[in-house]
């Protein structure tokens, strides 16, 4: 069997899991694009077949590379392929590196500068000197109307010709997309809805408008949310458009996508609504997490995605992964569903040097994919921590990275040769310790950030792992956060690529109502859902299977934030108080005895995904090669290497051992072990009176 060639016994009936095309087992493949490599997992007859290529500047290109290797692979062609989920990382880029389109803002008159003002929150309380990001859109591309609305309706309607007259300054200004966010568009988007539609007439750009993309209060977070719409939709206008051209090209399907929310949307659907692309890759691989790990007898699971060029954290709760509705991006607010992930720039490829104060440092600044790192051989000469890897040992000569790169040691401990002159240490090996420590100490905090900051015990979770990397520092950071046990998913390397395999279909929408509880107007709510039940239905692809699952975002009379809860059909008044009063005890450890508000009203309809199978055949010679490894709390230790894709079902491996297969690495420190289950899934546990 191939190296990247994994099975398991889970519905011996159906390989695939159940799901069938013309009377046959679907073909089925997820792409992943990472900063650094771009991952496939193909599903076909009874095997998972993966692959690894280096990510290319434009990702299609990787993409489909990609598929063709992973499909030869496999001995079939990619017009065997019956569905194909892709999550990608097109608008996320956009928003770090500043490089999306040329937009302009048109709101209320009066309002222009909203984006600017924001919050008074201060990124470093104590910096008095702190400097707020740039708005994504310069003051001089944003304009107002004169217009009217309040949350009781239009009190002064748009002049249409003032907005024609609007269109050509912005036809002469050249811009490339416009976003609409007028005042109270969430409550009555009439107004809005005129400016936008007569936009759209005068203008060959997109439009983006706030009713669309967000009906909810909050002035700032809204119109932020619609600017970031606005600026990366020309880009995934495009990109989507490319692949989809070119995967019809080749015979492979449209390709759906990841979203922010954990759920796969069609080509179309995205395209109109680009902010629901920012975290799509991360949220894939909290989603493979939840797929392929059982989370019964631990309090919840902590996901810990490390990649080439960052790391992402998440947590999964009750089997689902967690979610938020209030997060940042590049400083950059964004409401909008999505899973709750938090990303540090510490990856594989992350830039190892030395500060101001002679302090080692690691990241965010990353190799990438080109030249990558010095040990990848294509120029690189900066210290990262995959080379700090190949220094202590844990990634040998002779591993192929991907499955065919080979490595160039030597340039490895040349650039970590480098970082010791420059910080004054002994040696390369006394750098890798010391890169590989810093780096773990980075994504500790990470950790730590998503569950001590939060409230929750990370002892009483399990560490899941997972990326070309995670494997490699797993165990590591467990010992810093006292877990206990560490599981590493069978196709790890490729996990994010194989969650979009076991994606759900998944649409959101939200409107804003602010009524107090107990003196709504049962019919006007049932009125609101009707009309969000009817947005999200509208976009499945089968709404006869969707789900449709309603909900409430309450506060307490006075609050200024809120929590979520669900909502039956009709509407119980009292269910929901006492949900918004478990949630509120559960979250903050007490509840009160005042009224609540109903906020938010939300809907989301799911069309279910089939999980693929990953059957699991082991056996053979497991053991590669013997060679010398070190632990930095431990020392050098003579460690036995093995081929994981052939340790069978039951096996014990006790460390110091290192695992290799194609697509990652995974390392077992002394007083570690780690067992085989059934799907080939890792479990690591630590000895118990092993010192910490």
């Amino acid at each position: 069997m191939d190296a990247s060639e994994t099975t398991d016994e889970r519905n011996p009936k159906a390989p695939d899991g159940g799901r069938t095309v013309d009377g046959h087992s679907a073909t089925r493949v997820g792409v992943d694009v990472g900063g650094t490599f771009t991952d496939v997992a193909l599903s076909v007859d009874d095997r998972l077949v993966t692959a690894k290529v280096p990510t290319t500047d434009d990702q299609s290109v990787g993409v489909l590379a990609g598929i063709d290797k992973a499909c030869e692979r496999a001995g079939i062609d990619p017009g065997e392929i019956d569905e194909f989920a892709h999550a990608m990382t097109v608008s996320v880029n956009a928003l770090l590196e500043r490089d999306g389109a040329r937009t302009a803002l048109v709101t209320t008159e009066g309002f222009r500068d909203v984006l600017e003002i924001g919050r008074q929150d201060r990124p470093d309380l104590y910096d008095l000197e702190v400097e707020k990001p740039e708005p994504l859109v310069p003051r001089q591309r944003r304009f107002t109307v004169d217009e009217r609305t309040t949350p009781d309706g239009v009190e002064r309607p748009v002049d249409t010709e003032d907005v024609r007259d609007l269109a050509a300054t912005l036809r002469e200004r050249d811009v490339e997309s416009v976003a609409v966010c007028l005042l109270h568009a969430y409550a009555d988007p009439e107004n809005e809805r005129l400016v936008a539609e007569t936009l759209r007439e005068e203008l060959d750009v997109p439009v983006s408008a706030s009713h669309e993309v967000l009906a909810e209060f909050r002035e700032y977070e809204r119109t932020s949310t619609t600017a970031v719409d606005a600026y990366v939709r020309p880009a995934i206008d495009s990109y989507v458009g490319r692949l989809v051209d070119e995967a019809t090209a080749v015979g492979i399907p449209s390709p759906r996508i990841m979203q922010t929310n954990g759920g796969i949307a069609g080509p179309e659907t995205v395209r109109e609504r680009a902010v629901t692309t920012t975290m799509s890759g991360p949220a894939a691989g909290v989603v493979g997490a939840a797929a392929t790990v059982a989370d019964d007898d631990v309090e919840g699971l902590v996901t810990f995605d490390m990649g080439g060029t960052s790391s992402d954290v998440s947590l999964v709760r009750d089997g689902e992964a967690e979610r938020t509705t209030d997060s940042e991006i590049a400083d950059l607010p964004i409401r909008t569903p999505m899973v709750d992930v938090n990303t540090v720039g510490a990856g594989g490829g992350s830039v190892a040097w030395v500060d101001a104060g002679g302090a080692l440092r690691v990241g965010p600044r990353s190799s990438g994919a080109q030249p990558g790192p010095a040990c990848y051989g294509r120029g690189g000469t900066e210290p990262t921590v995959t080379d700090a890897n190949v220094v202590l040992g844990y990634i040998g000569p002779e591993t192929a990275l991907g499955g065919e790169m080979t490595l160039d040691v030597e340039a490895a401990h040349d650039a970590l040769e480098r970082l010791a002159d420059e910080a004054g240490l002994e040696d390369a090996l006394e750098a890798a310790r010391g890169v590989y420590r810093v780096a773990n100490a980075t994504m500790t905090r990470t950790i730590r950030s998503v569950t001590v900051e939060r409230g929750h015990d990370p002892r009483g979770f399990a560490l899941v792992a997972f990326g070309g990397a995670g494997p490699m520092h797993a165990a590591a950071l467990a010992e810093s956060l006292e877990v206990d046990r560490v599981v590493v998913p069978r196709p790890s390397g490729v996990l994010s690529a194989f969650g979009l395999l076991a994606a759900d279909e998944s649409y959101d929408a939200v409107r804003t109502v602010g009524v107090d509880l107990a003196e709504a107007d049962r019919d006007r709510l049932e009125d609101v859902y009707e009309g969000l039940v009817a947005d999200v239905l509208a976009d499945a692809s089968d709404p006869d299977d969707a789900v449709v699952e309603r909900a409430a975002d309450c506060r307490y009379d006075g609050q200024s934030f809120e929590l979520t809860v669900p909502v039956d059909e009709p509407v119980d008044a009292a269910a929901v108080e006492e949900r918004f009063h478990a949630a509120h005890e559960r979250a903050y450890g007490y509840a009160m005895d005042e009224a609540v508000e109903v906020v938010n009203l939300r809907a989301t309809a799911t069309v279910s995904g089939v999980e693929p199978v990953v059957r699991h055949d082991g056996g053979g010679d497991t053991r590669i090669d013997t060679r010398e490894a070190h632990f930095p709390d431990h020392g050098p230790r003579e460690t036995a290497v093995y081929d994981r894709d052939r340790l069978e079902s039951g096996a014990t491996v006790d460390g110091p051992a290192i695992l290799e297969q194609a697509e990652s690495t995974t390392v077992v420190p002394p007083a570690w072990s780690g067992d085989v289950l059934a799907d080939g899934t890792l479990v690591m546990t630590r000895e118990e009176g092993a010192d910490r």
